[in-house]
């Protein structure tokens, strides 16, 4: 489930990198939505580092690296 939600978190953040381009390039200069956009993408990123930090502290995400 939690790995669900991180990746429906990431989906999300790549949708309003997306939504923020469209903005920067067919927007007038007097439009904030792009400013709402970078907003939105900052906020899905700080929640799906924390999803991610609450998984590794939880232990429902496990490392396999081999160093």
């Amino acid at each position: 489930m939690l790995k669900a939600a991180i990746a429906l978190m990431l989906i999300a953040t790549v949708a309003s990198l997306f939504s923020g381009l469209f903005f920067l390039v067919k927007d007038e200069s007097n439009s904030n939505r792009l400013v709402i956009a970078l907003a939105i993408r900052v906020s899905l990123a700080v929640v799906t580092v924390g999803l991610i930090a609450w998984g590794f502290f939880s232990g429902q995400l496990v490392s396999h690296a081999p160093w």
